[in-house]
């Protein structure tokens, strides 16, 4: 099984790119029918984990719309850089659903805080969390949103390590 994703990342990198993006995508679709359908409202930092998502999905796409090896570099390592991002928003999260702060309030919602706040204020607002962001309000075999979350920016990010590194070995 290891054997055949080494030469699918040899051989394929850009399926392997396209369906990264289409996983995105899935992922994507998924959280709005929670919000639109079940009627599960987004918190601060579930908002910033979807950014994340949409630029992994963007840079997934346009480097598996490219053959030149230099951009498929570049552009590997920058799904990288937003996997770590968003693994690093739902781990955070993760932790506070564990560790729930003891005064839980709703907090400002994601625009208020960047419309009202200049940036350098708003940004340690939303990860600093709220109450609403250690609500667990759905879950799937044990795991809430930001655990399932962090779980698959982590598989992204393992398998951008493993495309830099076959495509760094390719002459």
């Amino acid at each position: 099984m290891v054997q055949s994703l080494l030469v699918l990342l040899d051989q394929a990198p850009r399926r392997v790119l396209a369906v990264v993006c289409a996983a995105c995508v899935a992922m994507l679709a998924f959280g709005l029918y929670l919000q639109h359908s079940l009627g599960l409202n987004p918190c601060p930092m579930c908002i910033v984990q979807r950014y994340a998502l949409i630029f992994v999905a963007v840079t997934a796409g346009l480097t598996a719309a490219t053959d030149k090896k230099t951009l498929q570099l570049i552009g590997t390592l920058l799904m990288l850089l937003g996997a770590g991002f968003g693994g690093f928003v739902a781990a955070r999260q993760t932790w506070l659903q564990w560790h729930p702060p003891e005064m839980a309030t709703c907090g400002r919602d994601f625009y208020g805080m960047i419309e009202d706040f200049p940036l350098n204020r708003a940004i340690p607002m939303i990860f600093k969390g709220s109450g609403d962001c250690s609500a667990v309000d759905w879950t799937f075999l044990g795991g809430s949103i930001a655990n399932w979350s962090f779980v698959c920016f982590t598989l992204v990010g393992v398998l951008a390590m493993a495309l830099i590194w076959r495509m760094a070995k390719r002459p």
